[in-house]
């Protein structure tokens, strides 16, 4: 049987997150005019874009692959290859077997990283896969701390853009050797080649001004979203956020 390497970024924002800025349409063809084969979107608990993704995702020539970024009680977790909305605040290991009984994979983004919900150490004990690359952790000591648990812990890698706009798709991506021609892959296909470990990353660091930059817009965004609907922090905090970004932006601004 033939072989094919097909190229997914599998951790994508669209502007349905609170920090997301473009529509699915333009990630689409983003991820098809820079040569992948699919990316999974991967807002902050809501899915409802991303179904909508992988549906409109054949008529651009890729891969359709839903998927979700969800809170956990311990830190964030991409639910890929799910049609529905996992429980949030749940513990992990509860989170992970979910998905794997809707037939998604649970990949653990950014492990480590306080400033972006990443699942401490301590808590990480089930996954399918965990992300040992993500485009923004810039100094690169979090994505080798990754890179070595995963090997230690005997877990798949992948490497994702983490992108929360257009041009940041592909930034990092997952080639996964998958068998079959190219035109008989489905989405299946992929998430059997990430359970497996068939997978190599791809990928290079946002310059550490822009990564910056994106950690205050979010943090003042999340901080400020929150402080609306009334859940993870409160007002106090939430004001708290907003200073901390502006005055990361402040800085940023006077260099």
């Amino acid at each position: 049987m033939s072989q094919t390497t097909l190229r997914i970024d599998p951790h994508v924002h669209s502007d349905a997150s609170y920090d997301g800025h473009d529509p699915v349409e333009l990630l689409l063809e983003q991820a098809a005019e820079i040569g992948l084969d699919g990316i999974v979107v991967t807002d902050h608990d809501v899915i409802h874009e991303s179904l909508r993704a992988a549906d409109l995702a054949p008529e651009y020539g890729l891969v359709g692959i839903p998927g979700v970024e969800v809170s956990t009680a311990v830190g964030h977790l991409l639910a890929i290859g799910v049609r529905e909305m996992p429980p949030r605040r749940a513990p992990l290991e509860e989170t992970v077997a979910w998905v794997r009984d809707h037939g998604g994979v649970a990949v653990v983004p950014h492990p480590f990283q306080r400033s972006r919900h990443g699942v401490p150490r301590r808590h990480l004990t089930d996954c399918d896969a965990v992300e040992v690359f993500n485009s923004w952790l810039f100094t690169g000591f979090r994505n080798r701390r990754a890179r070595r648990f995963a090997e230690e812990h005997g877990y798949p890698g992948v490497a994702a853009s983490d992108a929360h706009s257009v041009p940041h798709v592909g930034r990092a991506f997952t080639e996964l050797v998958v068998d079959g021609a190219r035109e008989d892959i489905d989405g299946e296909s992929v998430l059997d080649a990430m359970r497996s470990g068939a997978t190599r990353m791809r990928g290079r660091s946002q310059p550490i001004a822009t990564s910056a930059h994106h950690y205050a817009i979010g943090t003042a965004r999340k901080s400020g979203y929150y402080a609306k609907v009334g859940a993870f922090k409160g007002r106090s905090a939430a004001r708290a956020g907003v200073l901390r970004g502006a005055r990361l932006l402040t800085q940023l601004a006077s260099r």
